[in-house]
């Protein structure tokens, strides 16, 4: 009997981006040259391609599948922006009840069966999702037709997990990088 665990993995409710009231530099403070109009207000957007839907038939020794989300950030902002990733309200995928806890991994490695992670590296390692913000992408200078970060989120399961719709949520914030 062939027995198929659908992950309607990773859902993106919320997505935000954070800009912090912004002033306008002192005359010979600001960043000359760059492509913003001097004394411009600045901006940031941020934007996902959606939820992430993996479909995995486990097998005895454990089966891994992968899927892959992209987030765009857009900013004006000559000094650049750092983006983050969180699990909200619980790092653990829920099937009703049946639970697919994330990654014990704190560095990239491969997943244990029965658990998931992402990375940004689209390789086969992973890490954990945690409840506080991680940072996973950093960007010097404006991104004005916007950056665009790939995330690989991974699922390794075995014939012990019950079948089912296991689903999580991730927060992406995008902030202006003050530094």
């Amino acid at each position: 009997m062939k027995k198929t665990i659908a992950f309607i993995g990773v859902s993106f409710v919320a997505i935000f981006a954070y800009v912090p009231l912004v002033h306008a530099s002192s005359y010979n403070q600001g960043k000359y040259n760059e492509n913003v109009p001097y004394g411009s207000a600045t901006y940031i957007a941020i934007s996902t391609d959606g939820d992430v839907s993996l479909a995995v038939t486990p097998t005895s020794s454990g089966s891994q599948v992968t899927g892959t989300s992209t987030v765009t950030v857009t900013s004006t902002d000559v000094v650049g922006h750092k983006l983050y990733l969180r699990s909200e309200p619980s790092t653990d995928m829920d099937n009703l009840g049946d639970v697919l806890p994330t990654s014990g991994n704190v560095s990239p490695a491969p997943l244990a069966i029965n658990t998931w992670g992402y990375n940004t590296d689209g390789s086969n390692n992973f890490v954990g999702s945690s409840l506080t913000d991680t940072l996973i992408r950093s960007l010097t200078g404006p991104a004005m037709y916007g950056d665009i970060t790939t995330i690989t989120y991974g699922v390794k399961v075995d014939l012990a997990k019950p079948a089912g719709n296991y689903t999580t949520s991730i927060v992406y914030t995008a902030v202006p990088d003050i530094d």
